[in-house]
């Protein structure tokens, strides 16, 4: 793919470059990266994975003109998928996006997140019922615009607990995915659970807890959905994580620990790459990134965004897919040669 320039806004830097008063040896660069790959002499590998950005880079809305926003920025950006925000389902037009998709050739996914209102883990029958509504209804979506899945926090609210899961709750959660999963397989969708930190929920925060609650649900085409930001709080390596996924890793958001551009973080991008490398995973690596520039203030409240971490949606499009394409091409290339 075309390069595109790594220099952040408003920096003097590249966007992989450490910043002053950061440890230097702890971070390798997209530059190194480079280096390493010319070392071993070898032509760069090339993945199959589908590399996709989520639709709150490009608007907050989902609306026609959205739509076209969104999916042509995505397509001009050089990804192979968007990720539709299903938060709010019925707001959701299966047919336009599908024709809009269809006309740019973009694939599709779909993420959401639960609230308290339809949090599936509830004690309560009534939320419980609530939130099987709006995932059947979310799943009803993404089919219509042909997802070929439908991740995320889909098993819970997304939001701060302020106790430990029960046994109950565990229950009523696994037994609410094994009959969402049941449906998803009979549309042809694959339905993931996405690890995040302890803030955000308190059932899934390690891959090993999500892997125990795919063993309950046990139905294959439920698969766990890792994400860097997360990964990076609550994992003890990056490697360990992926591993004890194996084949059940179906899923993954890539986004720096600010959720801002790629490589200006404290997130160990070259750890990352290489262990997805290693483990063989093809599926999806989709983008994340949120600013309240773009994403609605009742949207920002949400997920916590207190301020603008950038402000040109293209730009930062364009600088994640080449760091991307970067990282994972050295990561597959230094893994083909052996060197680890």
């Amino acid at each position: 793919m075309a390069k595109f320039s790594t220099t952040v806004p408003g920096s003097r830097a590249p966007a992989s470059a450490s910043f002053a008063g950061k440890s230097r040896t702890r971070r390798v660069t997209q530059r190194a990266a480079c280096c390493e790959l010319r070392a071993t002499r070898y032509a760069p590998a090339k993945y199959s994975n589908p590399i996709g950005v989520h639709a709150l880079v490009w608007t907050g809305g989902w609306e026609k003109k959205d739509i076209e926003l969104a999916v042509k920025g995505s397509k001009d950006a050089g990804f192979d998928l968007i990720e539709v925000p299903m938060l709010e389902p019925e707001t959701v037009d299966p047919k336009l996006t599908k024709s809009v998709l269809e006309e740019y050739g973009l694939q599709s996914t779909s993420s959401l997140g639960l609230t308290f209102a339809t949090d599936i883990s509830s004690e309560d029958s009534g939320v419980v019922r609530a939130g099987k509504d709006f995932l059947f209804a979310a799943l009803e979506g993404t089919a219509g615009f042909g997802g070929t899945h439908l991740a995320g926090v889909t098993y819970c609210a997304m939001d701060k607990y302020r106790g430990p899961i029960s046994a109950q709750s565990w229950k009523n959660c696994a037994n609410t995915l094994k009959e969402l999963a049941a449906k998803a397989e009979d549309l042809g969708v694959i339905l993931g659970l996405e690890v995040v930190n302890r803030y955000e929920t308190n059932i899934l925060n390690t891959a090993a807890q999500a892997m125990d609650m795919i063993a309950d649900v046990n139905k294959s085409n439920v698969v766990v959905h890792l994400d860097t930001y997360h990964m990076n709080i609550e994992e003890n390596s990056f490697e360990q994580a992926i591993t004890t996924c194996g084949d059940r890793l179906g899923y993954v958001h890539v986004g720096d620990s600010h959720r801002g551009y790629m490589g200006t973080g404290q997130v160990n991008w070259q750890a990352f790459f290489r262990a997805i490398a290693a483990s063989g995973y093809d599926g999806p690596i989709t983008f994340e990134s949120f600013s309240s520039k773009v994403v609605s203030t009742s949207m920002s409240n949400a997920l916590c965004i207190w301020r603008n971490l950038w402000e040109d949606s293209e730009h930062l499009a364009k600088h994640a897919r080449n760091f991307i394409d970067t990282e994972l091409t050295a990561a597959k290339t230094l893994e083909q040669a052996g060197t680890r």
